[in-house]
């Protein structure tokens, strides 16, 4: 038996449902996930966050201070992971930390991207080096920064002379088109995900999601409003793109809702289900008219998202990523292991096609633990 290569990946979303904790060996030179956990975001922590993704007077007092207790939380999630794994720091070759996004400007004069959760910490809480700032490589050389998935997808996922996508649905929705062919891979981001649809249940009914698509299948999709939601210049943007909450935000969606208020609300509900699935259909019928679709993320468990994005693409065989061998909850986060891996390595880890980036790079830093 060979040693194992273990590599921890963290990753919260734009959802902020969680840290995910992943183990992963990398020793068969394929991902093997060992070990997850998900650490729940403490209530204090959780609306400071969503402040902090607000423009306010004192951001950088806020901005410092959350950095670490969001470093703190990441690095209480990697030490119950290996706690329940059984495995010992020791045996841990890097940490691949996203952090958590506060906000991503990509397109501004001079694009940026923020994700915080101090590395530093981390690396002093856990006793294992850490490999964080994955996003700002590729922005420095005029990427996107986002999505940097799609090269761990053609890695783990791509078939060739298949025609795949990789849908990734939390609260920004992205895919990866893998046409068979590793030279032609493309990703981006499509629009909202979950977000949108989290946020009016929260507002309408204090629910931290709608389970399987219930409530918005209690509802009917009204038409006026579908197509006013997917006029946004957003959708006919081509790629690379990405984005985020500073798009697809509560404030952007009680401006559409303003001349929809005689709705019910289930049926706002079911509409903002369908701009998730319209947008996402949109797509990835112009990439190929037919093909397999895995799905991951929080999304692959909506059983109503799922089944209205099936109707929506007639030509694909639409599953969740468990079918090729990885639990659609985890992906991500074996990603930034498999990130995590590719620096220490000194492996390029970006797709410039994907991005827009003007030439593929080693992404991230390192902080050690010593």
């Amino acid at each position: 038996m060979s040693q194992p290569e273990y590599y921890i990946g963290l990753m919260s979303g734009t959802s902020m449902d969680g840290v995910d904790a992943v183990l992963v060996d990398f020793s068969s030179g394929y991902p093997l996930l060992v070990f997850a956990h998900t650490e729940a975001i403490p209530e204090h922590l959780l609306k400071g966050l969503q402040r902090l993704c607000q423009p306010s007077t004192d951001e950088i007092n806020r901005l410092g201070r959350i950095d670490r207790s969001v470093g703190l939380l990441f690095a209480k999630a990697v030490n119950q992971l290996l706690t329940q794994a059984g495995v010992s720091p020791s045996e841990v070759i890097a940490i691949g930390s996203h952090g958590q996004t506060v906000r991503h400007m990509p397109n501004l004069e001079m694009g940026f991207t923020l994700q915080i959760g101090d590395p530093n910490t981390i690396a002093v809480e856990t006793g294992i080096d850490v490999i964080a700032d994955f996003r700002r490589k590729d922005i420095a050389l005029g990427g996107q920064g986002a999505p940097l998935v799609p090269a761990f997808h053609q890695q783990v996922f791509a078939k060739s002379d298949t025609s795949r996508v990789i849908l990734n649905i939390g609260g920004i929705a992205n895919i990866t088109y893998l046409p068979g062919d590793s030279n032609q891979v493309l990703g981006f981001d499509t629009g909202p995900g979950n977000n949108l649809i989290d946020a009016f249940i929260q507002q309408a009914q204090q629910q931290p999601f709608d389970k399987d698509g219930e409530w918005a299948e209690s509802g009917t999709s009204n038409p006026d409003l579908l197509k006013q939601l997917l006029s946004h210049a957003y959708f006919s943007l081509h790629y690379p793109k990405s984005t985020g909450r500073e798009l697809f935000n509560q404030a952007w969606l009680e401006q559409q809702l303003s001349e929809f208020s005689h709705l019910d609300e289930e049926d706002i509900q079911s509409t903002l289900l369908d701009l998730t699935c319209h947008s996402i259909a949109n797509d990835v019928n112009k990439l190929n008219p037919e093909g397999e679709i895995y799905v991951c993320g929080g999304g692959a468990l909506n059983k109503a998202l799922m089944r209205r994005l099936s109707l929506l693409l007639p030509g694909y065989k639409l599953a969740t990523t468990t079918e090729i061998g990885v639990d659609p909850k985890w992906v991500e986060g074996i990603a930034f292991a498999w990130l995590a891996m590719r620096y220490e390595h000194q492996l390029p880890a970006n797709l410039p096609a994907v991005t827009g980036a003007s030439r593929e790079a080693v992404l991230g830093g390192k902080f050690s633990a010593k």
